[in-house]
């Protein structure tokens, strides 16, 4: 397993980062807490880009747990059957919007352990809402956080937990706030999966992937 970076590296890593984007956003649409749930619950296993296209629509017309319980599990179906698990995640984001209006007077908890009550989402999802609408430094770990952390020793370890634990336990203070968004999208668009980028990557003076390629490789 590749060694963890140190310190000064890790300070450098993420310096390159917000130079290249101080403030970088997710890429999921949403008007407010509530909708942003629901996008990240039904992002699983599916791109944000589909996750958009399928959701403005519903937006227009369930922005809130009381529109959503409204509209109904067959109606929500139709507006998110291009989506994978359509079936389960329509039930679950009704499921979680009843429980929305029951037990949280219609608002989205800003606390992790209200959140994964809720049913269809787990820690991830928690911790994309807790970061980017009540801006907590959570640290949302996806398969791209999990590759490029381990590949680069920017955060090692053998599951999401342990790479959460390392990005808190290592990456600086002031970078914890969008620290997962800078991994996700250099996971997503340069240290991708089968062909890393590493000709043109930002950080690749401290990485410690040992099998490098050139732009074209």
């Amino acid at each position: 397993m590749v060694k963890q970076l140190d310190y000064g590296a890790m300070r450098a890593v993420f310096t390159r980062f917000r130079e290249a984007e101080a403030e970088p956003l997710g890429e999921l649409d949403h008007v407010n807490a509530f909708t942003l749930l629901v996008a990240v619950a039904l992002s699983a296993q599916a791109t944000d880009k589909g996750v958009n296209k399928a959701t403005a629509g519903l937006f227009k017309l369930a922005d809130t747990p009381q529109k959503m319980v409204a509209l109904g599990e067959q109606a929500l179906i139709e507006h998110i059957k291009t989506i994978g698990l359509f079936r389960n995640k329509a039930k679950n984001v009704i499921k979680l919007s009843q429980r929305l209006i029951d037990v949280y007077d219609g608002e989205v908890p800003s606390s992790r352990a209200a959140l994964v009550t809720l049913p269809g989402v787990g820690r991830k999802t928690a911790n994309v809402v807790l970061n980017m609408w009540f801006r907590q430094p959570a640290q949302a770990v996806d398969t791209h956080i999990l590759r490029v952390g381990n590949r680069t020793g920017i955060a090692v370890g053998r599951d999401e937990a342990a790479i959460e634990r390392a990005i808190e336990d290592n990456v600086p203070a002031e970078f914890q706030m969008h620290a997962h968004h800078w991994l996700i999208l250099h996971g997503r668009y340069i240290c991708v999966a089968r062909k890393p980028k590493c000709g043109i990557c930002p950080i690749s003076e401290w990485c410690l992937y040992e099998e490098k390629v050139g732009e074209n490789a």
